[in-house]
């Protein structure tokens, strides 16, 4: 399988001088847009955003929260090299790609409790990961205890999940 490399370049731009895709379907609630301010305040930014070129300026693929949080801040981009398509296709799949990783209770756990948050936001997030891994009761979640577990399933979609 040949792999091409899209990237063109790091480089660093004004955020508010990046525009939106209008295509892009996530939407960021208080508590995310809380949870990212927390974690630039305590880490920085830590990883790029992604752009293409459009219209003789950059346009977001990847990032737009960062880019809202910091407008007036330079912000670390990666430059693609994508057409209309592939853009697109990039906005549907990149975030559920990621969404398909499964969460290692033990690792997670321990890395939680390694951590100390001065953000209260953060810290919260980081008390909700780790809840995960919790039944009902407060007690470590096993498979021993899964057939114990009520389901529903969604009329539509068929997919079932924790009461």
């Amino acid at each position: 399988m040949k792999i091409k490399d899209r990237i063109i370049e790091l480089k660093r731009v004004k955020a508010k001088e990046l525009s939106p895709h209008p295509s892009n379907w996530r939407t960021h609630p208080q508590k995310q847009q809380d949870a990212m301010r927390g974690a630039l305040a305590e880490i920085g930014y830590a990883d790029a955003l992604k752009v293409r070129q459009h219209n003789g300026g950059y346009q977001i693929i990847d990032g737009h929260l960062r880019a809202e949080t910091t407008p007036d801040m330079e912000v670390p981009v990666l430059v693609l090299d994508l057409d209309d398509t592939e853009t697109k296709k990039m906005l549907a799949t990149f975030d559920p790609l990621a969404g398909l990783a499964e969460i290692d209770d033990e690792m997670l756990k321990s890395l939680s409790n390694d951590i100390d948050f001065d953000n209260e936001d953060l810290k919260d997030l980081a008390d909700e990961l780790t809840v995960l891994s919790l039944n009902a009761d407060g007690q470590e979640f096993t498979a021993a205890v899964a057939d114990d577990v009520a389901m529903t399933q969604c009329p539509e979609c068929g997919h079932e999940f924790p009461k």
